[in-house]
């Protein structure tokens, strides 16, 4: 396509992240915008003859990716949980800190007690963060609520930092996240109360984009899940789950069979989860940060995964209990170095399978023609750096629907 652009980016290199093989790249390239969707993108020599732009920027040599998506997150949320992670390495448990009241259930406390905009004022900070390192797109989840009026109030929340941020945001329905002490005993009745009140309220107010739920022991079970994705099902959402963290459930196969987008974490994922994933087309969202901060042990079967065919997708699933982590590099740098996946694994991890475990890959997570312009402008020398850096920062420019939002130094 050619004639009037909004926009011209030459003097770079781009990490298309389309096609088959490698990264995509297209040396000493150009992108075109045009109504905030990638117009034309190829070799700089190629551009058509007569090409009018009205701005033009100049990327310096550096590389251009695909903006970053981080799929999986629980980044709104009130209070601290230092005190477990004190706890955790004086010998305390995951699963004994959250019988013994703490876990999930000190952020609901927190979350339940602060208003809408004590909410929105800590999550920010946290959102900016993301947006500083090339993240144009952002999953946030429900889940600390536990009740219709909190979880209400945190997908408002979330569609307001995507209202407020220069971000899209996919908001995820999580009421089945752990069990409110106003339940105790009674799981069964509180599955009814998500599947039969919270759910349908929210989904007629156009709160979630998605549902999940955490199936494992401490959570609910693979009866209870489907039970919850059904009503999804019903209400036309589709469904991820947290699977297989902690023991074997069987939650893989389950969200596959109801074409799920994604199962995440995957720690104890058997083969049959594994066949069920890659059958179904559901993607694999390995989150290193919990792994780490938990000292887990135990690897997700990366190399099965690889050898399935199904695509991984990595994230930093940010929360306060379990990975307090506002860097998508960093956890793409611990995806290769904890998970052993190769550089460009991680970075269709954060772009292309990111966007598809959102449901989103018709319109992210590549450069092609026709897509949403939504990109990252890297001060690198090629584009496994991306994943090698420890604390560094080489973003120099985010753009987001064709909008330069952020340009760093």
């Amino acid at each position: 396509m050619s004639g009037d652009w909004d926009a011209l980016w030459t003097n770079i290199h781009l990490a298309t992240m389309a096609g088959s093989e490698g990264y995509g790249e297209i040396r000493d390239g150009a992108i075109a915008i045009h109504k905030g969707r990638i117009a034309w993108i190829g070799a700089r020599s190629a551009l058509p003859e007569g090409h009018r732009a009205r701005e033009l920027h100049d990327g310096k040599g550096c590389w251009l990716t695909p903006g970053l998506i981080d799929c999986h997150t629980h980044i709104v949320y009130a209070g601290s949980r230092s005190d477990e992670f004190e706890a955790r390495l004086n010998g305390a448990g995951y699963e004994e800190i959250a019988r013994r009241g703490g876990g999930i259930m000190s952020t609901v406390r927190a979350t339940r007690a602060a208003s809408e905009d004590a909410l929105l004022d800590a999550s920010l900070p946290r959102v900016q963060n993301l947006l500083a390192e090339g993240v144009t797109t952002l999953e946030i989840k429900s889940g600390y609520g536990l009740d219709l009026d909190t979880e209400r109030k945190m997908l408002r929340v979330a569609r307001r930092i995507g209202q407020t941020m220069p971000v899209r945001v996919r908001t995820t329905f999580l009421g089945a996240h752990a069990l409110p002490p106003e339940y105790a005993g009674d799981a069964e009745r509180y599955i009814d109360a998500v599947c039969d009140e919270m759910l349908p309220a929210l989904a007629a107010e156009g709160l979630a984009d998605a549902v999940d739920a955490f199936c494992e022991r401490i959570g609910f079970s693979a009866n209870q899940t489907a039970h919850v994705f059904e009503a999804a099902r019903k209400h036309g959402l589709p469904v991820k789950l947290h699977a297989e963290q902690l023991s074997d459930q069987g939650g893989a196969s389950l969200v596959a069979r109801y074409g799920g987008l994604s199962a995440d974490h995957l720690e104890h994922l058997s083969a049959e989860g594994i066949d069920a994933m890659a059958q179904a087309g559901t993607v694999a969202v390995l989150l290193p940060g919990a792994f780490y901060f938990l000292r887990e042990t135990r690897l997700p079967p990366v190399q099965a995964l690889r050898e399935a065919g199904v695509p991984m997708a990595v994230s930093t699933d940010c929360n306060p209990g379990t990975s307090p982590m506002t860097s998508l590099l960093l956890a793409m740098n611990m995806a290769c170095t904890l998970f052993r996946l190769t550089p460009l694994e991680a970075l269709a991890g954060v772009t292309l399978y990111a966007a598809k475990a959102l449901g989103m890959a018709q319109d992210a997570g590549s450069l092609e023609t026709g897509k949403r312009a939504d990109f990252a402008l890297w001060d690198i020398e090629r584009p496994g750096e991306l994943a090698y850096g420890i604390g560094g920062n080489p973003c120099r420019c985010v753009v987001n629907g064709g909008v330069v939002r952020f340009t760093g130094r």
